[in-house]
């Protein structure tokens, strides 16, 4: 059974040809025995036929000498480099990619934001279009990048077309706790022969570890070690803070979604993770039924509720809920404690729940106990624009980013 083909056995079979074939069609076409696959390189050819009135028996099929060169070169082309490298993702595994990386597609947002800012320029492609906010603060490029889709919201996938015509040399993916979702991620790729690399970033906490291992495969080991520094050194400094504020003087919180601001997360999601760690304490206790999220609630729940705080998502609920009479009753409307969640270079606080939050940790702290952690907000944001961003604000420029 014929595995590999090589240019000697080419040669060989050519020759072979020659020498022993008849004329005409069939003069330039030989039999050579093709292994049994479906996957294999072998069934990914159209098989071309010498126009003999009966076609080869078994696992004979009869290929034109250009075919068997074509096969030679896919075989190449699919099997690993030999600059290739052995690396090991944050799922424990072991994959080969290549020596040298250029093309990288992260197949979720909080992913794609990662590779932004560690390598911009690996980026091949997004998964949705940045709107004309987010790409004020980016690299003007990242707006001609194709649209690829991704692994992410409720139910969507990439466009693997794109995926296939783009060709990335590696795939980031979200190492998921739903291990059914990742064997299907990985099942729906295995055919495009794209290695697939596994972050782990569930909890804020694991960011540190995430920035060390994309910084070893992509080899920007130096500038993710300065963004898990900066990770592990926020999270140290709010938790120290917060640790030590008692249950009974942490502010009622009320995260507040969509044009309505009816739409919340659960106490225990990821989407809302940064009212706890910041020393709140989230109004809407559930088990979410899935990790989209997005719960919807009644304006009659938030009055009961009648929160301290109330963290707001969307600009159009923002503009009129100061002043619709329906949520004037409420505690964090009459005094004035309703915050827009800040959303650039991308969100702070959620969707994505991305890196960003590392800042986002600081601006809900100093929000929720300013006597506590009296931090100037405006530094801090110029600071790590400079970091991540490598982008120098303003102080004009740092106080829009906050909407101040």
């Amino acid at each position: 059974m014929l595995k590999k083909l090589t240019f000697q056995t080419i040669y060989e079979l050519h020759t072979r040809s020659r020498s022993h074939a008849p004329r005409g069609n069939a003069a330039r076409t030989l039999r050579v025995p093709v292994p049994e696959c479906k996957n294999c390189i072998f069934a990914k050819i159209q098989f071309l036929h010498s126009g003999r009135s009966q076609a080869p028996s078994g696992n004979e099929k009869k290929l034109t000498f250009q075919t068997i060169l074509l096969l030679l070169l896919l075989n190449i082309l699919s099997a690993p480099s030999v600059h290739a490298r052995m690396v090991t993702d944050m799922a424990g595994r072991t994959i080969n990619v290549s020596d040298t990386i250029t093309k990288v597609y992260a197949a979720s947002p909080p992913a794609t934001c990662m590779l932004y800012v560690v390598a911009p320029s690996l980026l091949a492609g997004i998964n949705y279009p940045f709107n004309e906010t987010e790409l004020a603060y980016l690299d003007p490029k990242i707006a001609s990048l194709p649209v690829i889709g991704g692994w992410f919201g409720q139910g969507m996938s990439p466009n693997l077309e794109t995926l296939l015509r783009i060709k990335p040399d590696v795939m980031i993916v979200w190492k998921r706790k739903d291990s059914a979702a990742n064997e299907k991620i990985e099942q729906t790729v295995k055919p495009l022969n794209i290695p697939v690399y596994y972050i782990r970033a569930d909890r804020l906490e694991d960011y540190a570890e995430a920035f060390i291992s994309l910084g070893n495969l992509l080899g920007k080991e130096k500038k993710c070690g300065e963004f898990a520094d900066y990770a592990k050194k926020s999270l140290a400094e709010i938790n120290k803070i917060v640790s030590a504020i008692p249950e009974n003087q942490k502010p009622a919180v009320y995260y507040a979604e969509g044009v309505d601001g009816l739409r919340t997360e659960c106490h225990r999601s990821v989407h809302a993770e940064l009212v706890p760690l910041s020393g709140g304490r989230n109004v809407y206790h559930c088990m979410s039924e899935d990790g989209f999220g997005m719960e919807k609630v009644s304006l009659e729940q938030v009055v009961l509720y009648n929160p301290d705080v109330i963290l707001v998502q969307e600009q159009t609920f923002f503009d009129k809920v100061m002043t619709d009479p329906r949520w004037q009753n409420i505690k964090a409307v009459k005094e004035k404690k309703v915050f827009r969640i800040p959303k650039v270079p991308f969100n702070w606080f959620d969707r994505p729940p991305s890196f960003m939050r590392l800042l986002g940790i600081r601006w809900l702290t100093h929000l929720l106990h300013p006597d506590l952690y009296p931090a100037d907000m405006v530094a801090e944001t110029q600071k790590f624009c400079k970091l991540f961003f490598n982008t120098d604000p303003d102080e004009n420029a740092a106080r829009r980013i906050l909407g101040l």
